[in-house]
């Protein structure tokens, strides 16, 4: 179950239409907020347009305690009638105005990072979405680690100058414009596209990377099917790393780079 699946569940059982219980949604949403704030300037507006008060709730006060400032609307209209912000989080399914008109009048007007929800499968509302304009999207139901990832790569794409050109990480050690990396002061001989996902991991210590991710932000591609090519680089990460605990699995969702002590 992902935090969404788990926040709506909670919320059901709030009107009466269930029993409330611990679920891996509520748990995985409880951990995110206790891990540190994702947002490093707390000035960062988001505005979220989720007309789904089950949904919009939980995701607002998630993403306040990351440290965001979060505005709230439940239409098209009120999303293009409030202040700009530095970021939209835009539902496509929209009551009115639809969410793909309100990403078009959006981006005529701003560049607006904006990053569009939409519902499993719907791959027409995605291929709409990018052209009209967004920068990203994510499919319900979505993790919240997930959605904190989504929102600081396009903030990174967005403000390059903000990203982080040295990243360290226990002995290891990155430097992402010169392309290098060591390890207790060994350099690490790296392929390219072993030390582009080292760099994408270690930008997150802890945090899991979707393979999804992965795979549109060091293949380039979106490919759902088989992903051995990521498995096979693993491996080999893992073997130049000297341990294999630097790089945990987790299985079904995606890698996360454990700090080692």
């Amino acid at each position: 179950m992902s935090w969404l699946d788990g926040r709506r569940s909670q919320a059901r059982a709030g009107r009466g239409e269930g029993k409330a219980s611990p679920s891996a949604g509520n748990a995985s949403f409880l951990v995110a907020a206790r891990r540190g704030r994702a947002c490093d300037d707390p000035g960062v507006r988001i505005l979220i347009v989720e007309d789904d008060d089950a949904i919009a709730k939980p995701l607002s006060d998630g993403l306040r305690r990351e440290g965001f400032q979060v505005t709230r609307v439940a239409t098209g209209e009120e999303a293009l009638e409030a202040s700009l912000p530095d970021l939209v989080l835009l539902d496509l399914r929209l009551p009115g105005m639809d969410g793909t008109e309100v990403c078009r009048r959006l981006r005529a007007r701003s560049d607006v990072p904006i990053i569009v929800v939409t519902a499993k499968g719907e791959e027409v509302d995605r291929v709409v979405g990018l052209e009209l304009g967004a920068d990203d999207y994510i499919v319900k139901p979505f993790g919240f680690r997930e959605l904190l990832a989504r929102i600081r790569a396009v903030m990174r794409r967005v403000h390059p100058g903000s990203d982080r050109s040295q990243i360290q990480v226990g002995d290891l050690e990155i430097d992402v414009r010169g392309r290098r990396a060591s390890l207790a002061g060994e350099s690490l001989a790296l392929t390219t596209k072993e030390f582009d996902l080292l760099a994408l991991l270690a930008s997150e210590p802890g945090a899991v990377v979707s393979r999804q991710r992965i795979l549109r932000e060091i293949w380039d591609t979106e490919w759902l099917g088989p992903t051995k090519t990521v498995d096979v680089h693993v491996a080999s990460l893992r073997k130049k790393l000297g341990d294999p605990a630097w790089i945990e699995t987790v299985r079904g969702i995606g890698l996360r780079l454990v700090p080692r002590p």
